[in-house]
């Protein structure tokens, strides 16, 4: 039989992959995150958009999503997959590591958010029970959108997950708490919540012991034939099969989808699953925010834009204060305790179903639960945009706080710009010589972490034109680059030798290649990273061997002055950097 070429799977499909295949490239050469592109499109192909337009254009029914519930198996599939992720990047020793923040940190932001959102609804006029249920539903961030916008491994990131893995492990119970406290016919018996919280602790406990036992035997089999194809099928067997269990027992699929990923995580194979997942849960991803802008109507939002707009600032207000406000308490710098509450402060997809849950249970009404959906689409739709104002305003606040620069002369100090891992180290150094030196960076938290470890160091951007000079840059005994960012160092070593023709110049480059660019912009010297692990790699190599120690430094100072010679000669400027180490040897030792 033909196929059948207007079949609506069909044309969802081809709009999904269109979509995947126009946001994804267009939105990263701008450097703008997907997650607005894809919300964007599902506005524009929903049924509130091109959708509404189908019965007079029946060509549109091959660009356009009518039925946002026939994505929702993808959608879930995506948020599933996006934990599974997290579980893979955090293993039982970082969660354990994390217990404090997850569990106090997160408690904490989740009842005093949805304590201050309820007090204000009471306040409006709504009863206890249904204050109490939104509180608990509008006070849930997003999962799916946060970490995808923010980095685990910054401060924000792992305060951003403490708070959201919290909240994924109290989404069960805040469903049970509604079906309790509910009116309706589908209120939960206490026996059934406690039933399925022991069948869930069980399944828990026997994935876990399973897994540990089973996981690395299958993954090594896969690893065997060599097959990628094979490999993505374990993973995907494991990922489905940990979510059925823990749903069949009532609790979240994205419980049983952590805990698959953290039983991989402990296996030497985490690399390679992460790999080969990636694509999948980014387009799954996308087909989640395709069904959030789906939900979006612009004639219910434009009826009761007022408030609409209302509620959305005062739930923003309300989470951003409470989880600002808790991380500052916790002794977190005053820069990430802002740029975490206004990440934090939208309300999550979850929040779709705990509304759900609280109208079953009969305590919201069907126009109410209407009402904060779309209050929770528009949070959605602008977490990205939140993300980017937190950043920026962190970023402000932490100048004010961190602006003082320390005390010293800048005639006799040298000038580091970075301060990461190469600063901090050409920092121990020419503090072991007594050097004084005084180190910038436009990261927040690598300039407080410096502080507190005693180290000169303050905030500033050496891209802008007026920071190095306000630093005594012309004064400097030398100017020591260490920032890993090829095309700034190239345009800041350029600047610099213009305005100073006589100033010492280091710079960090990635490569020979990388450096002979550096050497044409100015630098007086340029060491590639590539080239001094070569030669360390060489060092432990022959010292292991046998050969005396006096012999190995001898020839390795030999072949990398080789090989500087050379990389000057490509560079065209083999003159000029002896003269510029004389200088830097007179300047440093006057």
């Amino acid at each position: 039989m033909a196929a059948d070429l207007h079949s609506p799977a069909l044309a969802d499909t081809l709009v999904i992959l269109g979509a995947a295949g126009l946001v994804i490239p267009i939105f990263a050469r701008f450097r703008i995150t997907p997650v607005i592109g894809f919300i964007l499109v599902g506005i524009l192909v929903g049924p509130f958009g091109l959708g509404q337009f189908v019965t007079q254009y029946p060509w549109l029914n091959h660009v356009t999503l009518t039925d946002p519930g026939s994505l929702g198996l993808f959608a879930e599939f995506g948020i599933i997959l996006l934990l599974f992720s997290v579980g893979l990047e955090l293993s039982f020793s970082r969660l354990w590591a994390m217990r404090q923040q997850v569990f106090v940190l997160g408690s904490a932001e989740l009842l005093g958010s949805a304590v201050l959102i309820g007090i204000g609804l009471i306040w409006l006029g709504n009863s206890w029970p249904t204050a109490m249920a939104l509180g608990l539903a509008l006070a849930l961030s997003s999962t799916a959108l946060v970490l995808r916008i923010t980095d685990s491994r910054t401060p924000v990131g792992r305060a951003a997950l403490a708070m959201l893995l919290f909240e994924d492990i109290a989404l069960v119970p805040i469903i049970f708490l509604l079906g309790a406290m509910g009116r309706g016919d589908d209120a939960q018996d206490p026996a059934l919540i406690f039933r399925t919280l022991w069948l869930g602790g069980a399944v828990i406990l026997t994935l876990l012991v399973a897994g540990r036992l089973l996981l690395p035997r299958l993954f090594a089999q896969a690893a065997r034939t060599k097959s990628p194809e094979l490999f993505l099928s374990a993973t995907l067997l494991v990922v489905i099969a940990a979510a059925l269990a823990t749903a069949a027992t009532g609790l979240s699929p994205i419980v049983g989808a952590l805990i698959a990923g953290l039983l991989i995580a402990e296996t030497e194979y985490h690399a390679e699953v992460e790999g080969i997942i990636e694509p999948f849960k980014g387009l799954a991803l996308g087909v989640f925010l395709l069904t959030v802008g789906m939900g979006l109507d612009f004639a219910l939002i434009w009826e009761r834009i007022v408030p609409i707009a209302t509620a959305v600032a005062l739930v923003f207000t309300a989470k951003a204060c409470v989880t600002g406000t808790l991380l500052r308490l916790s002794g977190a710098r005053i820069g990430t305790s802002t740029e975490a509450g206004i990440l934090l402060a939208s309300p999550s997809e979850t929040t779709l179903i705990v509304l759900a849950a609280a109208l079953s249970a009969g305590l919201i009404h069907s126009e109410a639960a209407q009402f904060w959906q779309a209050v929770t689409a528009i949070g959605l739709t602008v977490t990205p945009i939140l993300a980017i104002s937190g950043r920026w305003l962190a970023h402000r606040v932490d100048r004010e706080a961190i602006r003082q620069v320390p005390e010293g002369d800048e005639a006799d100090r040298a000038i580091i710009v970075g301060f990461g891992r190469v600063g901090r180290l050409v920092a121990d150094m020419l503090r072991q010589h007594d050097k004084p030196f005084l180190a910038i960076d436009s990261d927040a938290d690598l300039v407080a972490a410096g502080l507190r470890d005693g180290y000169a160091v303050t905030f500033a951007d050496a891209g802008r034109g007026a920071a190095l000079a306000r630093l005594g840059v012309a004064q400097a005994t030398a100017v020591i680059l260490t920032m890993d960012d090829p095309h700034g160092a190239g345009h800041l070593v350029k600047r610099l030798r213009a305005e100073f023709p006589e100033l010492p110049i280091i710079a960090r480059a990635r490569d020979a290649q990388h450096a002979a660019q550096l050497y044409r912009a100015g630098a007086s010297h340029a060491v590639p990273e590539t080239l001094e692990s070569s030669l360390q790699l060489s060092e432990a190599v022959l010292v292991d061997l046998g050969v005396p120690m006096g012999f190995v430094i001898a020839s390795i100072h030999e072949k990398r002055d080789e090989l500087r010679q050379q990389i000057m000669d490509e560079g065209e400027l083999a003159a000029r950097p002896k003269l510029k180490s004389a200088s830097l040897r007179e300047r440093t030792t006057s």
